[in-house]
């Protein structure tokens, strides 16, 4: 198995349910592990068999970037499903940071992991 890991990937979006969060958008750093079967990809050298973590990240960024969410987990839910729509992903998991979500900290996450 190989582990694909997308690190601290930086998106704005309409996050939270205050009044302002519903209109000025808010970064989000989004962090996932994808457990794919790697195999024949290694023994063929080929791009055209390999799970292409490129595509997966513009598809995540499109998501988020594209959508509303009030709740951080409802986004964190929508990335892990988003990943997991490939078959040939046999585990992933995502955490999701919102900076400066409160005082004193700085950031909140909610991580979610699926499996098959």
């Amino acid at each position: 198995m190989a582990i694909i890991r997308i690190k601290n990937l930086l998106v704005r979006t309409i996050i939270g349910f205050n009044p302002e969060e519903r209109v000025n958008r808010q970064d989000v750093i989004i962090n996932a592990e994808i457990e794919v079967d790697a195999t024949e990809a290694i023994k063929a050298d080929d791009q055209q068999i390999i799970y292409d973590y490129k595509l997966i990240t513009k598809a995540i960024i499109a998501l988020v970037q594209n959508s509303k969410f009030n709740l951080l987990e409802k986004l964190t839910h929508e990335v892990l499903q988003l990943i997991m729509q490939d078959r040939r992903v046999n585990r992933a998991r995502v955490e999701i940071d919102k900076p400066q979500a409160l005082s004193f900290s700085e950031s909140v996450s909610v991580e979610l992991e699926a499996k098959r």
